[in-house]
C-alpha cells in the first residue's frame, strides 16, 4: 500500500478505500492526491474512527480529473453509486413530480394542431422532454395535485386523457361543476381556451398579478356588454387567484426576476443524526417542503474534519512552495456546514438547480462553481437573506427541527423494541443496527394463488428494498405446511451452502438473519425445525407467532424449534410490539401479493389489449358483452363468437390467451 501511495500524482483527483471483502469504505477528494492520501498512512490515528477504517483498508483507487471542480462532481457521483461506509450519504430514490400541460411550448407559441388542440393539464413523474411544458420540480404528489385543482378552479383546462376526451359525446362532471370548460364537445373556442392555457403558464411562472389584471379587464368588458353571468365567472376565478395570493404572503416587490425560483435547505444536526429540509418556491409560489435524513453521519464528519485540516495544511503547503507569506488557519467546516455540502452536491447532481438558494448555513465557492458549471447556469447563495427569503427560510429551519425530533423519537423507540426483543430471547447480538430478523407468511385464497411472503426488519426498521415473495407450486392447495417447507428451502438453500464453505462477512446483504419467525404456531415451527435441520443450519434461530387464548390480538406467544419453553410476553412488551409489527407486515406483504397474482390467474395473465385483432371497439363490445375482464375470461369460444365483429379464430385466440 505504501509503494502505491508514493506512486500516486501530485494532481487533483478522487480516491476510493476498499476493505477485503471489496465493499467500498470511503470517496474522497484532493487537490494533490499524493499529499492527501498519504496523510491517512503516515501517522497513527489510534482508536478513532478513522483509525477504524484505516486498519480495513486493503485497497485503494484513484481518478486524476484536471480541477478541484471536477474532483468535486466525480466524488459525490461515486459516492451516489457505491454507498461507501464513512461517507454521508443521501438517499432519494423517487423522482420529484412535475405539474405537465401536454403540446404547449411555451406562453407564446400558442397550441400544437391538431393531435392536441387542447392541452390538457397533469400530473407527471419521469424525464421531461420537449414535446410538453413542464412546471416543477415539486416536493411531493400532494402539491402537484393541489395545484392541478387550483387551475382546473381558476383556468378550466381539461384533465382527461386523450382517449377519453376523443370519445366523448357530452361534456362530464367536471363542467358541470365548472372545473372544465368542457373543449371535447366544443362548448369552447380554440382562441379562448388557448388563452386560457397561456394564462395557466404564466401563473405557474410567478406572474400572478399579471393574470389578475387581465382577468379584471375582461370582467369589466363583460360587464359593460351587460354580460353578466360571463363576468360573474370571471370575478370567482379573480377571487380563486386573490385567496391563492393571500395565502402565500408574498410581496412580489421584494422578488427579483429570478427570485421567483428559489430552493430554501435548512439543514440541523442533534443526537448523531441530520436533517436537510428542502422547501421550494417557484413562480413566487412556496410550494412545500420536504426533508432528507442522511446515513453515515457521526463517521463521515470525523473523517471530514481530517480532511479539512489535510486541505488547510496543503493550501498552506502550496503558497509556501510558491514564495507567499503562509497562510492563516482555516476554520473547519461545521457538521451543519458538511451535512449541507454533501446533500448540495449529491441532490443537484440529478436535478437541475433554480437559479438561487437559501441556506441556513454557508458553503464554500468551489461547490458553487462546480455546480454552476455542471447546470450551465450562474448560481448564486444566501445565507443570511432579508424579507419574504428570511420568512421561507424561518419556516424551513422549523420544519426541519421538528422532523428531526420526530425522527429521534420514532428511531428511539425502535430501538428500544429491538433491546427488548433481544433481551426477551436472550440472544447474543453485539451490534443492534445489525441484528436482522425475516419473518415468513402464507397466503392464499381456499388455496388459489398461493404466495409467500418474507420481509426483512434490520437496523431498527422494516428494510423494503429485501423484501421477497415466492410462488408457491406443485403443492396440495391450502396446504400451508407444503408451502412453508418450501419457501424456506428456497430462501435458506443457497445460504446454507455457502455458510458451509466458511463464514460470510458480517455485513453481507445475503448473512443468515439472526432471529427467523414463522407466521404459525407447533405445526409451522415443526415444519421449519425439519427443513433447518436438513439444511445443517441452526435450530436456535426459529421461532413461531402463534394465537394466544380466543385468537385475540395482543396475546401471541412465540413457539421455538429448539426445544425451549413455549414464550408468553406481556400484551404492553415493546418486544411483543415489534413481534407483531414485523408479522404484520409480513401478513400484508403476502396478500397483497396474492391477490395480483389470483387476478391475474383469473384472467390468464392478460389483457385484452395485448391480443392481436382486438381493437378499442372489439374490446368495448366484448366488455360490454361480457360485463369485464374476468367476464371475458370465463366465457368459451362458442359464447365470444356471438359478439359482433368477434370470429371463430379471434374467439380461439382470445381463449387461448386469457387462459
Amino acid at each position: 500500500m505504501l509503494l502505491e501511495v508514493a506512486a500516486l500524482p501530485g494532481l487533483p483527483g478522487v480516491y476510493r478505500y476498499f476493505d477485503a471483502h471489496g465493499g467500498v469504505l470511503y470517496v474522497g477528494k484532493a487537490r494533490d492526491l499524493k499529499r492527501r492520501v498519504s496523510s491517512y498512512f503516515q501517522k497513527d490515528h489510534g482508536g478513532t474512527r478513522i483509525g477504524l477504517m484505516v486498519s480495513r483498508i486493503v485497497r485503494m483507487e484513484t481518478t486524476v480529473v484536471r480541477s478541484e471542480a471536477e474532483a468535486l462532481l466525480l466524488e459525490n457521483n461515486l459516492i451516489k453509486a457505491l454507498n461507501p461506509k464513512f461517507n454521508i450519504l443521501f438517499r432519494d430514490d423517487k423522482s420529484y413530480p412535475y405539474l405537465k400541460i401536454t403540446g404547449a411550448r411555451g406562453p407564446d407559441s400558442g397550441l400544437v394542431p391538431q393531435a392536441q388542440r387542447f392541452p390538457r393539464v397533469a400530473y407527471y413523474r419521469g424525464a421531461v422532454d420537449r414535446k410538453h411544458r413542464y412546471f416543477g420540480p415539486y416536493p411531493s404528489a400532494w402539491a402537484v395535485k393541489e395545484t392541478i385543482q387550483l387551475i382546473q378552479k381558476v383556468f378550466r383546462l381539461r384533465t382527461c386523457e386523450d382517449t377519453v376526451f376523443n370519445n366523448r359525446s357530452r361534456p362530464c362532471l367536471l363542467y358541470q361543476i365548472r372545473r372544465c370548460s368542457g373543449p371535447c364537445v366544443g362548448l369552447v373556442s380554440n382562441e379562448d381556451y388557448a388563452r386560457d392555457v397561456r394564462d395557466a403558464e404564466r401563473f405557474l411562472l410567478g406572474e400572478q398579478q399579471q393574470v389578475v389584471d387581465e382577468l379584471q379587464s375582461q370582467m369589466m368588458a363583460h360587464a359593460e356588454m351587460l354580460e353578466f353571468e360571463r363576468a360573474a365567472e370571471l370575478r370567482n376565478r379573480i377571487a380563486a387567484l386573490a385567496k391563492v395570493q393571500h395565502q402565500q404572503s408574498v410581496d412580489e416587490s421584494s422578488l427579483s426576476s429570478t427570485g421567483k425560483d428559489v430552493d430554501i435547505l435548512a439543514v440541523k444536526v442533534a443526537g448523531g443524526r441530520a436533517c436537510v429540509n428542502l422547501a421550494m418556491v417557484r413562480g413566487g409560489r412556496h410550494l412545500g417542503d420536504r426533508a432528507f435524513f442522511p446515513t453515515h453521519v457521526e463517521e463521515a464528519i470525523a473523517l471530514a474534519a481530517d480532511e479539512a485540516t489535510a486541505e488547510v495544511v496543503e493550501a498552506a503547503a502550496d503558497d509556501t512552495e510558491a514564495g507567499s507569506a503562509p497562510v492563516e488557519p482555516l476554520e473547519l467546516l461545521t457538521a451543519e456546514q458538511q451535512v449541507l455540502q454533501a446533500f448540495m452536491a449529491q441532490h443537484y447532481l440529478g436535478t437541475a438547480p433554480p437559479p438561487l438558494l437559501v441556506l441556513s448555513h454557508p458553503v464554500q465557492r468551489t461547490l458553487l462553481q462546480a455546480l454552476s458549471t455542471q447546470a450551465g447556469i450562474k448560481l448564486n447563495a444566501l445565507h443570511q437573506p432579508r424579507e419574504q427569503r428570511r420568512i421561507w427560510l424561518d419556516m424551513a429551519i422549523k420544519g426541519g427541527e421538528l422532523a428531526l425530533a420526530r425522527l429521534l423519537a420514532e428511531e428511539g423507540s425502535q430501538r428500544e423494541r429491538t433491546r427488548a426483543l433481544v433481551d426477551a430471547l436472550d440472544l447474543a447480538v453485539d451490534n443492534l443496527e445489525l441484528f436482522r430478523v425475516e419473518c415468513f407468511d402464507i397466503s392464499h385464497t381456499a388455496g388459489e394463488a398461493t404466495q409467500a411472503s418474507c420481509v426483512v426488519y434490520e437496523d431498527h426498521k422494516m428494510q423494503n428494498s429485501l423484501y421477497r415473495r415466492f410462488n408457491i407450486e406443485g403443492i396440495t392447495g391450502g396446504d400451508d405446511y407444503a408451502a412453508m417447507r418450501q419457501v424456506l428451502t428456497r430462501r435458506y438453500e443457497k445460504l446454507a451452502a455457502l455458510v458451509a464453505e466458511g463464514p460470510l462477512p458480517p455485513d453481507a446483504k445475503t448473512r443468515l438473519p439472526d432471529l427467523v419467525l414463522v407466521d404459525g404456531g407447533r405445526g409451522q415451527v415443526a415444519m421449519a425445525r425439519e427443513v433447518f435441520q436438513s439444511l445443517g443450519l441452526d435450530l436456535s434461530l426459529i421461532a413461531g407467532v402463534e394465537k394466544g387464548e380466543g385468537r385475540k390480538v395482543g396475546l401471541e406467544e412465540l413457539v421455538f424449534a429448539d426445544g425451549r419453553e413455549k414464550l408468553t410476553l406481556a400484551p404492553d412488551s415493546a418486544a411483543l410490539m415489534l413481534v407483531a409489527q414485523i408479522r404484520d407486515e409480513a401478513h400484508r406483504f403476502a396478500i397483497t401479493g396474492m391477490r395480483a397474482k389470483r387476478a391475474s390467474v383469473r384472467t390468464g395473465g392478460s389483457k385484452l389489449e395485448d391480443i392481436p385483432g382486438v381493437g378499442p371497439k372489439k374490446r368495448a363490445k366484448l366488455l360490454q358483452r361480457f360485463g369485464g375482464v374476468r367476464g371475458v375470461a370465463q366465457a368459451g369460444v362458442d359464447d365470444l363468437v356471438t359478439v359482433e365483429g368477434i370470429s371463430r379464430d379471434l374467439a380461439e385466440e382470445i381463449y387461448r390467451a386469457l387462459h
